[in-house]
């Protein structure tokens, strides 16, 4: 599977993280686990082929723009066929200036992106395929990015705010009481659990637990330390917490999780 990023331009660069293709050149049956990651994407099946999740043991066929909410549990997808996707990925807490829905309801869930923005979704969906190169994806994406930016100006105020937070939440040696990191902003602690909410669909704890989760993910995968090693260097009090939020994301231990299940995590670790 081929996997490619690309930065987006000037005007966005603070609002989409990158954007992304991936694709096959021929059809393959492939069984992925998705794994929490903090960022919110849509995703555009420019291929033939339909991708499936695994819903109460069952398989559902996914639309053809995709909605990714924060997944917080793990989540299987099977799909077959020769696949053409292109991505858009946000920031933690920026896709809200997007849309005009509550950032939370899309939580562990995949929705149809065209219930969300309509026809101008469904449209840029059919330019898109008809596009003949991927500058000319990027450049229809980001039309149609700006214009809906332009909808929800009065969302702009806490996106700085919220973004010094997560600066904050991120750093390794960040052990600080949610009050504290409040305060010095001038805001009180609840108010500040409702904005991150409201922007990003997560508290500010899960969004540590997640940041510290991926730390570890790609250290477990890469088998060059020990795991108590792993959990000192990743911020966890101790080895069983680490375990415990381990196998909360993944749904498996570390001492048994398998790299491979993730195409996203091999493609990161030969990077």
């Amino acid at each position: 599977m081929n996997y490619q990023e690309f930065s987006p331009g000037n005007i966005l660069k603070n609002y989409v993280k990158c954007y992304f293709t991936c694709e096959t050149e021929t059809c393959v049956l492939s069984e992925d686990k998705v794994f929490a990651t903090g960022f919110i994407e849509i995703m555009f099946n420019l291929g033939t082929d339909r991708i499936q999740t695994i819903v109460n043991d069952d398989f559902v066929n996914e639309p053809l723009i995709q909605l990714w909410g924060q997944i917080v549990q793990p989540m299987t997808l099977r799909s077959f066929g020769k696949h053409s996707m292109f991505g858009i990925r946000f920031f933690a807490h920026t896709a809200f200036c997007f849309l005009n829905e509550s950032i939370e309801q899309f939580n562990n869930q995949v929705f149809d992106f065209k219930d969300v923005a309509g026809s101008k979704a469904a449209l840029l969906h059919s330019k898109l395929i008809e596009a003949t190169s991927l500058n000319k994806r990027i450049e229809l994406v980001e039309e149609f990015l700006l214009q809906r930016l332009s909808l929800f100006e009065k969302k702009f105020d806490k996106v700085n705010l919220i973004s010094n937070i997560i600066l904050e939440l991120k750093q390794d040696d960040f052990f600080e009481n949610i009050d504290n990191v409040a305060s010095r902003y001038g805001i009180s602690a609840r108010y500040l659990q409702k904005i991150f909410l409201q922007y990003s669909g997560l508290t500010p704890n899960l969004f540590s637990k997640i940041n510290r989760f991926q730390k570890s993910l790609y250290l477990v995968a890469k088998k060059d330390l020990p795991h108590t090693s792993i959990a000192y260097k990743c911020g966890y009090f101790d080895q069983s917490h680490f375990i415990k939020d381990f196998k909360s994301f993944t749904g498996s231990t570390p001492s048994n999780f398998e790299p491979e299940s993730s195409t996203e995590l091999l493609v990161s670790l030969n990077n």
